[in-house]
């Protein structure tokens, strides 16, 4: 039996009928859906190297005991992402302190040192985390990444084992378990609209970085890239010390790190994300007694809309923070269910964009 396990009915997701198919859940979300609005209060680290990451913590104060919710955003995301949003908005309805970590060049400002961001960069990681449990000692702290981010996440945490211990628990949303199978789902059909996206702006960044540090990477291979292939072994490997992009793909990948996590942790992943495909996936048997694995069977990529108008974007919210609310202390526990069950009766969602 998993830690926790038991202790409430799952929240199970139901799909829309009126939004059929992975890239219309997916895009819905992204785009088009009602997007709750939480105040934000923006707060900046020197990091160990000489650069600095962006924060953006809930702006209202909660009580000093109350939990720490840690965000990390997905591939150039940030605090105004809409799955940010969301949970930051639940985190507000539990009367929980939540904060979004920026990763670097992903906060609107050009980062100073050479080096970027990638789904491997579990040190970041730790800095962060660490960094915030020494400013928070009395909270209870949780963690949920979003797909870059929540592959990083359960990277860190295999590697920490039980060293991560003082940690509550983490949900992961989406993660790419296996970043070559994601490349080679990335470089194919519809799914090159995702990648033209994404690259849109990762060579601008890349570019920018050129400017600041000539000869770093090679200009032109930044500017001919199409797909993750090219991108990854042009910019994410020489960046961050990868002989090549399969390298950087092959020990990053979150999948080989499952079995070592010892802090209760939930992972989602919709059997149709067009980003993960289903061959990515661990199995029950390949992952550690504390991991929860939820697949259902639809949902996209970080979509999964509500089955009835307007199709909001809170199944994510309630079903990660129901997961980590199972694994709080008991009085937090209690207090933050309490809590939750007050926000689904009334409809919480916050101001919508």
């Amino acid at each position: 039996m998993k830690p926790g396990g038991n202790a409430a009915p799952i929240l199970l997701y139901s799909a829309s009928p009126w939004l059929p198919g992975p890239h219309l859940q997916t895009l819905w979300s992204s785009l088009a859906a009602p997007r709750p609005r939480p105040a934000y209060r923006r707060e900046r680290w020197t990091t160990p190297d000489g650069d600095f990451i962006d924060l953006d913590h809930l702006a209202f104060e909660s009580e000093g005991s109350a939990p720490l919710w840690v965000i990390f955003h997905g591939l150039e995301g940030d605090s105004s992402s809409h799955y940010a949003r969301a949970m930051m908005d639940q985190a507000h309805a539990l009367g929980w302190h939540g904060v979004v970590v920026h990763f670097r060049g992903c906060s609107g400002s050009l980062n100073l040192a050479p080096r970027a961001y990638h789904s491997g960069d579990s040190a970041e990681i730790d800095w962060v985390m660490r960094r915030l449990h020494a400013q928070h000692p009395t909270r209870a702290m949780v963690a949920c990444g979003v797909s870059l981010g929540g592959n990083a996440l359960l990277k860190w945490l295999g590697e920490q084992g039980e060293a991560a211990g003082w940690v509550t628990a983490a949900a992961a949303i989406c993660p790419p378990q296996d970043l070559q199978a994601g490349a080679e789902s990335l470089s194919r059909g519809f799914n090159l609209v995702y990648t033209a996206h994404f690259l849109r702006t990762l060579r601008r960044k890349s570019l920018m970085m050129l400017a600041l540090h000539p000869g770093l990477i090679d200009e032109a291979r930044v500017r001919a890239a199409r797909t993750f292939f090219d991108f990854d072994d042009a910019v994410t490997a020489p960046l961050h010390g990868f002989s090549s992009c399969f390298d950087y793909w092959t020990r990053s990948s979150c999948r080989q790190f499952l079995p070592g996590i010892r802090v209760p942790a939930l992972v989602i992943n919709a059997l149709n994300d067009p980003f993960v495909p289903v061959r990515a996936l661990a199995q029950s048997s390949e992952v550690s007694r504390f991991v929860e694995l939820d697949y259902p069977a639809e949902g996209g990529h970080v979509g999964f809309p509500a089955h009835r108008l307007p199709g909001r974007f809170e199944w994510i919210p309630q079903r990660v923070s129901q997961f980590l609310t199972q694994h709080l202390p008991r009085p937090d526990r209690h207090a933050s269910a309490r809590r939750q069950g007050s926000a689904l009766a009334t409809g919480n969602h916050g101001a919508s964009a």
